[in-house]
């Protein structure tokens, strides 16, 4: 990320993560933060990296997205839209059910543009059986 403060901002206000481990390895000239919902020994954390003197990354083809759950799309998609416009970052499409699967999403760019998806919880466990 180009800016760790506000990225930890962001996922914090945006979607409810706290840092659950932080570490600056000045040495090798970078800062990690692990956000999350509960420590990462018990579940799924996104991992912030911030290289000294880096502001900005070409993001490639090899990343598509962070798709998390959500329990109302369109409270979760109320509350980015608000985060965005404090920090950066864009809704890329508004809460809506998917065409074919009416699955409701949500879906952001952060403040660096990389994608989140929000998927409505009961939407997708329907989905599977």
């Amino acid at each position: 990320v180009g800016d760790l403060e506000r990225s930890i901002k962001f996922y914090e206000k945006a979607l409810g993560m706290k840092v659950v481990k932080k570490t600056d390895r000045p040495e090798q000239k970078y800062t990690i933060a692990m956000m999350g919902y509960a420590p990462e020994e018990e579940t799924t954390v996104l991992e912030l990296t911030y290289n000294y003197g880096v502001a900005e990354y070409t993001k490639g083809n090899a990343y598509a997205q962070v798709a998390i759950g959500t329990d109302d799309v369109y409270k979760s998609g109320e509350v980015v839209n608000l985060v965005t416009q404090e920090l950066g970052g864009k809704i890329t499409r508004q809460p809506v059910p998917l065409p074919g699967i009416n699955t409701k999403i949500v879906s952001f760019l952060d403040p660096d543009g990389w994608k989140t998806v929000l998927v409505d919880n009961e939407d997708f466990l329907r989905e599977l059986k």
